[in-house]
């Protein structure tokens, strides 16, 4: 498991070319497009160092305080351009607030923010422009059509004329809403509103856009749109953080994770780092009723078990070898006379690490 101070490696493969406009190279960094690989699971390819190029984004020893309370705590980690990193944690544990001091949003009361090598605070205005930030929250118009709320937000970007009409017709395109521009936006779908959020974010050009659960609330169909997009914008050259309270999400994008738990980055790596973490363990979820809490006390009793939780009227188990252990645990949790309703085994996958290393879901 890569420490978090480690430097991204190159990234994996992605489906689908981007627009020309997304390398950045065209926008004078001088650096290409990220490397084919064949590696067979693109989020399982190993990292190394960045070599030729710089990370578009550092974070050394972030942290920030609320009275007493301590909301992020020494977070440090580091973006390529062309990789996707995950930061994933449950509700509370400081993603947002780290976010707001990467994006120069909010003070910080240690640390250091770098974009593109330069140094990145509240003040420092024109930095700020290499950061396209797409919050949870929806900051469009209703009443305007997706093409006037692009150029709105164009114009405060300092963008004009031709200019602004050719990126205003390559962001719809990222986003597959060309054919809806001239449409008032009171009238699109939850998810086309928030692929619309995404194109406002990239009118600019950023070297780094961050992307604050961008699926949150949406149907599947502008889900999978929505995530084609972000793999289309990483495999142009652009350094993204992504968080996410869908683990399956996190499986399919990010090149790295980081978990993030009590204000502090916890664990850090690709996905194969991540899920040697737990070696053989496995997960089962047991959708149940009864008294869920004294059936995990006694669940925990029995060889083979390593932890168990309770949460939205279920137990999640890390245990070994589930199919051995499965009719005795089950015998036991019946014993306590608790119904199970449904039985679930999952092999060592992220959510699995998660599980273990915060004892708690991803959605807590």
């Amino acid at each position: 498991m890569a420490l978090v101070q480690d430097p991204p490696g190159p990234a994996s493969p992605r489906p689908d070319p981007a627009p020309a406009w997304l390398d950045p190279a065209a926008a004078g960094t001088g650096v290409g497009p990220r490397p084919v690989t064949d590696a067979p699971n693109p989020r399982d390819a190993s990292t190394v160092p960045f070599g030729r190029s710089a990370p578009v984004l550092t974070c050394v020893g972030l942290r920030k305080a609320f009275g007493e309370r301590v909301a992020v705590d020494g977070v440090g980690f580091a973006i390529g351009r062309g990789e996707t990193y995950g930061l994933l944690g449950p509700n509370g544990a400081g993603k947002t607030t780290t976010i707001s001091m990467v994006c120069g949003t909010l003070r910080r009361d240690a640390g250091a923010v770098e974009i593109d090598g330069q140094a990145m605070d509240v003040g420092a205005t024109a930095l700020k422009g290499e950061i396209g930030f797409v919050p949870q929250d929806l900051a469009i118009y209703p009443d305007l059509t997706a093409r006037e709320n692009l150029d709105f937000f164009g114009r405060l970007y300092g963008l004009a004329g031709r200019v602004l009409h050719d990126r205003i017709d390559e962001v719809l395109d990222v986003v597959d809403l060309a054919d809806r521009a001239r449409e008032r936006t009171a009238r699109y779908s939850g998810g086309m509103k928030r692929r619309l959020n995404i194109a406002i974010g990239l009118l600019h050009r950023p070297s780094l856009l961050v992307l604050d659960e961008p699926t949150v609330g949406v149907d599947p169909q502008s889900r999978n749109a929505i995530l084609s997009s972000v793999e289309t914008l990483s495999a142009g050259g652009m350094g993204i953080l992504y968080t996410t309270h869908y683990m399956e999400e996190a499986e399919r994008l990010c090149d790295r994770v980081g978990i993030m738990d009590a204000g502090r980055i916890i664990a850090e790596g690709t996905r194969r780092e991540l899920v040697a973490v737990v070696g053989g363990l496995d997960h089962v979820s047991l959708i149940a009723s009864g008294d869920l809490e004294d059936a995990a006390d006694k669940a925990r009793e029995l060889p083979g078990v390593e932890g168990a939780t309770v949460g939205d009227g279920r137990i999640d188990l890390l245990v070994h070898e589930a199919r051995k252990l499965l009719p005795r645990l089950l015998d036991r949790i019946a014993d306590d006379g608790v119904t199970i309703r449904s039985v679930e085994v999952i092999e060592p996958d992220l959510e699995t690490v998660f599980l273990h290393l915060t004892g708690k879901a991803l959605r807590d």
